[in-house]
This record gives structure tokens, C-alpha cells and sequence, in this order.
């Protein structure tokens, strides 16, 4: 912290002279897509998971509480079959990997995680070419793919594309949206042409409370299709792969082939499960609490909120008249916490912990930081 920005904070508290600080269980996070937890909180969820003896434990990553996990997850999606993985890393490789088989092109978003985020693990491990598209955008077009097929093939040693990726919402592009009837041609394209696709859905759950379609509707484009276990189901860790049972009944030797079939991760799957079930109705709910508070701040000229073009569970906000450090501080010390602001701008994210209070208290939470 900058010393003007130092000395800033400490006046702002001494004058504010707050009250103590929310309780835990009343404290809105809005940062990060879950609900954050300390180790203690997490072997607490544990051990009440496990207090009546019927959680059954995996072997391997296989059987037990994580093929529950596998099972629900997949009936949600509307899939056939799901296997459980460590990371949504390998999540995304391996369906990439298994779609496009001996074509070995992939197009995807430029801005995707798995094209800038993964150590270009798919080259390296896979021999796959990335094609990516539209960079600085969230959604690539039918046209950009037709183009992209045609280069393929009509190169001197023809190059055909073997599988397509999809992220939506798209995190490098603060959780914008890819565009659905977009997303609706891409997929039918590919279905013509006989290209695999895969929807790199690990926030989708988020996404389909903001749009109104249900994610079976999204997942049915898509031959596979990968869901986050922890950004917002809660588990330390973990992701799910959806699809065909032919294509992904045997993927437990892949995934121990590269390194990912873990001896026992029961305690990722269980608490997983745990927050799965009902998490839909229960976000709607955080979202209409959020948009509320959102409308509410809007309209009071001490606020400014900026919203996400096509967006999902980002939003920004900044305050008129109190430094931004302070104001931090002081809606920790009523009840909210946020990440520290970026040129005086906050960039806030709605999570399940918005259903700790109605939406007059959590607007009156963030005017009660104005001092």
C-alpha cells in the first residue's frame, strides 16, 4: 500500500470509528464464484458429512462417493456418462484430445483457459494444433470457423478440424457470455461436418441463472462438456466430464496415464455432492437478492455500478467522495467483503453468500461504508 494511500485508510477508520465486524456466517463474500472456507470450516463439513457412516469411499478416483458425483451430475446435465478429474485442465485436454482423435486441429476462443492458462499441455501431450479465434472476443462466429475448416483443408497436406471448444462464460473477458444462437450454429455446423465439440462449462451452472436456459439445454450442443466442482460446488478441488459412455467409460486409463487418478478423493467428491443438490434454486435466489442491491445502488447518485456487456455473476462498482481503500474497510467492517479496487473501481462477483440477508440489508451494508 502506497503511504498517501496508508495514511488515507487509517484516517478515514479513526474517523469512522465503526462498529465490530459481521459475524462469519453473515458476511457477504462477494468475491470469488463460492463460498469461501478455511481447512478448519472444510474438515467441519467433513466430518459432518461423514457422521452417519453411509459415505462410501472412493478407490483411485473410482466407486464410491465420487461415482455418485459422476452419476448427478451427468442425470443434470442431460449426458449419458461422467467421469470425475482432478483439474478442469485435464477435463478440457482430455475431451479435446478424445474428440478430435487422428484430426488433430482444434479451434477455441483465443481468450480461453485452455489455450492460455494450461502450459500448452494439448501440444505438448497430445500433438493437437490449437486454432484460436477472435482474440479480445468472448464469442468466435460461424464464419471464423468456416474460414478455419476451409484453410484446414485446403492446404497442401489437407489438416481437417477434429474438434471445436467452447468456453462460456469466458473468465479472461470478466465472465462475459459466448453468444447462444451463435454458439446454436457453431455446434450444428459441426455436427454436419462430423467435428467434435466440447463446452468448456466450468461456470455454466452461473451462466444459466443469468440467461434462463436450462443447462441441459446448453449441454445438449455439445458432445462433452466439463463442470467445475470447485469454483462454486465448494470441494477443494475437482472437476466432472459429461458426455457418451463409449467415449468416456475408459478415460480412468487416461487419466492415470497422465498422473490424475488419485488414490482416494472422496473429500473433494463429498463435499462437492453436498452443495450440488438444490444449488440451482438456491443461486437464483443470490442472483435476484444481488440484482435488487444492484438496482438499488444505481439509483443513488454516491454510487456508480457498471455492468458486463452480456455478462453473467460480474459486476463493478465505485463510490463518489471516499477513498476507495477506505471504503473497503469500513464495508468489511459492515458486513461485505471485496477485493481491493483497481483504480477505484471494485469488481464484485455474486456467489451463494448473497443469501445471507435480504437485499435492503445488503444495500444498507454498502451505504453504511459511505461513513
Amino acid at each position: 500500500m502506497k503511504r498517501r494511500n496508508f495514511v488515507a485508510v487509517t484516517a478515514g477508520l479513526a474517523a469512522a470509528a465503526p462498529p465490530a465486524r459481521a459475524s462469519e456466517d453473515r458476511q457477504v463474500i462477494a468475491a470469488g464464484d463460492g463460498i469461501p472456507h478455511t481447512a478448519a470450516d472444510y474438515a467441519a463439513q467433513l466430518a459432518r458429512l461423514t457422521a452417519g457412516g453411509s459415505l462410501h469411499k472412493d478407490s483411485y478416483s473410482r466407486e464410491g462417493v465420487v461415482r455418485e458425483l459422476e452419476r448427478r451430475v451427468a442425470a443434470e446435465l442431460g449426458k449419458e456418462y461422467a467421469v470425475w478429474m482432478p483439474t478442469g485442465t485435464l477435463a478440457n485436454h482430455l475431451a479435446v484430445r478424445l474428440l478430435a482423435g487422428e484430426k488433430r486441429r482444434v479451434l477455441m476462443q483465443a481468450e480461453s483457459h485452455l489455450y492460455n492458462d494450461c502450459g500448452d499441455c494439448a501440444q505438448t501431450l497430445s500433438g493437437l494444433a490449437m486454432i484460436p479465434l477472435a482474440p479480445g472476443k468472448a464469442t468466435y462466429t460461424l464464419e471464423e470457423v468456416e474460414q478455419a475448416a476451409s484453410r484446414a483443408a485446403g492446404s497442401r497436406v489437407a489438416v481437417p478440424i477434429g474438434a471445436l471448444q467452447i468456453e462460456s462464460p469466458v473468465r479472461r473477458r470478466q465472465g462475459e457470455r459466448f453468444d447462444f444462437s451463435e454458439m446454436k450454429k457453431i455446434t450444428a455446423w459441426a455436427r454436419e461436418h462430423h467435428v467434435g465439440t466440447h463446452l468448456d462449462g466450468a461456470r455454466i451452472f452461473l451462466e444459466s441463472a443469468y440467461t434462463g436456459i436450462p443447462v441441459k439445454e446448453y449441454a445438449a450442443l455439445f458432445d462433452t462438456v466439463y463442470v467445475s466442482t470447485y469454483k462454486y460446488f465448494n470441494a477443494a478441488s475437482g472437476a466432472v466430464l459429461a458426455g457418451p459412455k463409449a467415449l468416456l467409460e475408459n478415460t480412468y486409463h487416461i487419466r492415470r496415464m497422465f498422473g490424475g487418478g488419485l488414490n482416494e478423493v472422496w473429500p473433494f467428491a463429498a463435499v462437492a455432492l453436498h452443495h450440488f443438490e438444490g444449488f440451482s434454486a438456491r443461486y437464483r435466489k443470490a442472483v435476484e437478492t444481488s440484482e435488487a442491491v444492484i438496482a438499488s445502488l444505481a439509483e443513488d447518485q454516491n454510487f456508480e455500478v457498471a455492468r458486463i456487456a452480456n455478462g453473467a455473476n460480474i459486476f463493478r462498482m465505485r463510490v463518489r467522495g471516499v477513498n476507495a481503500l477506505v471504503y473497503q474497510q469500513r464495508l468489511l467492517l459492515a458486513g461485505i467483503t471485496v477485493r481491493d479496487p483497481a483504480n477505484e473501481w471494485f469488481s464484485l462477483q455474486v456467489n451463494e453468500t448473497w443469501n445471507r440477508a435480504g437485499a435492503g440489508e445488503i444495500a444498507a451494508r454498502f451505504r453504511k461504508g459511505l461513513g
